[in-house]
């Protein structure tokens, strides 16, 4: 067993690459449920994004482009799902598993023709002078432009939600749907909003799989990583710089894992596998402990009277 080939630098650096996808994924549910809407069709939506932001990537040699691509998949997707809760009034359980199903199989059949294709390189964006800088230049400014992006997202929607009057608006409509109504705020017209913009995230999280971390598209590549990132968001208390605590805290796992399984760590590689997984269900088993509330209006199906 190797320790000395594991590098601190590499592993941190490692470690936000591999948080990226289910922290885009789960800033994008937070705004969700924080609208008062349960959507698990996360990981369908990631996926899509996933094959949308390829497919594109592939066929114009543009990265941007698919993951412009993968956003527009991903809220496409969710819209179903909005015409589904928010105007059919059907269960938001039930129509976010199908949600899934529909994604993964949507996915499959996409992606058929993409198999064991390379896609364009997505380029590191080396900071001048900063990217140089010893330890600090390796984990902090070598990275490809989306994990800035997934960091200003998090700072982007904490400050929207906790100062702007859209955030206001959005976080009332997530605790009482009726007395916002009396009030006359669009409550169905705010939550599709909020759906498509979770489902823009997802679709982002999935093409960062499918683009960067794994350049290449696999059936079924998302792995889980949907159903973590809505397991991050009742680990965050639906706060967003928690669900950034909580990526890192998985992305740290995984990287880890994989780094012992390299030094060859005599643990059985299935118990390295779970750990990430066993890890974060006992996170939330503690995290359950505290006060922090749910919205009050989460998962309820809101009928306007008048």
């Amino acid at each position: 067993m190797d320790f000395s080939s594991i590098s601190p630098a590499l592993l941190l650096a490692s470690l936000m690459v591999a948080a990226t996808p289910i922290l885009l994924a789960g800033i994008g549910e937070l705004v969700v449920e924080r609208a008062g809407v349960l959507n698990l069709g996360v990981e369908g939506m990631m996926i899509t994004g996933a094959i949308c932001g390829f497919a594109i990537t592939i066929n114009t040699g543009s990265p941007t482009l698919g993951f412009v691509a993968a956003a527009a998949g991903g809220a496409l997707l969710s819209l179903l799902f909005a015409l589904l809760t928010q105007f059919a009034l059907a269960n938001q359980v039930a129509s976010g598993l199908a949600l899934t199903l529909f994604g993964l199989g949507l996915s499959s059949l996409l992606g058929q023709d993409y198999v064991g294709l390379k896609p364009a390189q997505t380029p590191d964006l080396h900071i001048p002078l900063l990217s140089d800088l010893p330890f600090l230049g390796t984990v902090l400014f070598s990275h490809d432009f989306m994990v800035y992006f997934g960091l200003a997202l998090v700072a982007a929607v904490w400050a929207v939600l906790k100062y702007s009057r859209a955030g206001l608006i959005l976080r009332a409509v997530g605790e009482n749907h009726d007395a916002a109504h009396a009030l006359g705020y669009k409550v169905v017209r705010i939550r599709v909003l909020a759906i498509m913009f979770g489902g823009a995230c997802a679709g982002l999280g999935g093409a960062y799989i499918s683009l960067i971390r794994v350049p290449q598209w696999t059936e079924g590549m998302t792995a889980g990583a949907g159903w973590i990132a809505l397991a991050l968001v009742v680990f965050a208390s639906w706060k967003p710089w928690r669900v950034l605590l909580g990526a890192y805290l998985f992305g740290g796992v995984t990287v880890l894992q994989l780094n012992l399984q390299a030094a060859g760590l005599a643990i059985p590689v299935e118990y390295l596998s779970m750990s990430p997984y066993l890890i974060t269900i006992l996170v939330l088993v503690i995290m359950s402990a505290d006060r922090s509330r749910a919205p009050g209006s989460l998962g309820r199906i809101f009928h306007a009277s008048g």
